[in-house]
């Protein structure tokens, strides 16, 4: 398996989103482990856009999202279901742009440096499974092109991956409510 990303540079968001999700898919066909496939995901987004600064995911835990595979700086472990970014996409089950996270009411600064946002759920029969978050330094740098392209990648991982992202989500959730 062919593991490096190839994306030419000086390209629009398009061409590179266009050229980057079917080495996104070779990189997780066949490919049974889901932090591997995640962590490969988060590296392939955040070195092929200079603008993003911070490229993970968080699982859902029901009331918590759980801090999973990323790229960047250390982040927030555990965030709340319907507050923040992260936790907003996570309640409503759909794509948040943030072009200002200052403007954002209930912003969770766990990179103080960050301007703007999206986040993107990975689900299964409309139930949310994780998100993906992608952060940048500058601010209005996500729009309706990443909205599209970014949902694409997480419909391709929710069905590549969602009985793995359930059997871990469950394991996680049981050991972080106590039960053995």
């Amino acid at each position: 398996m062919e593991s490096a990303i190839t994306v030419k540079p000086f390209r629009t968001k398009t061409e590179t989103y266009r050229e980057l999700l079917p080495q996104i898919e070779s990189l997780i066909s066949g490919e049974p482990d889901l932090i591997g496939d995640l962590a490969n995901v988060a590296s392939a987004l955040r070195f092929s856009f200079p603008y993003y600064s911070w490229v993970g995911f968080y699982f859902n835990l029901g009331s918590i999202l759980l801090l999973g595979p990323f790229q960047g700086k250390p982040a927030c472990t555990r965030l709340e279901v319907g507050k923040g970014v992260c936790g907003t996409a996570a309640a409503e089950n759909r794509t948040v742009i943030v072009p200002n996270v200052y403007e954002f009411p209930g912003h969770i600064f766990c990179d103080e440096s960050s301007k703007s946002e999206i986040v993107v759920p990975l689900n299964k029969d409309n139930k949310v499974l994780a998100v993906l978050d992608i952060d940048s330094y500058d601010f209005n740098q996500f729009d309706e092109v990443d909205a599209l392209w970014l949902e694409k990648i997480a419909q391709r991982l929710s069905y590549s991956l969602a009985d793995s992202l359930i059997s871990y989500c469950s394991w996680v959730s049981r050991r972080f409510h106590g039960a053995k």
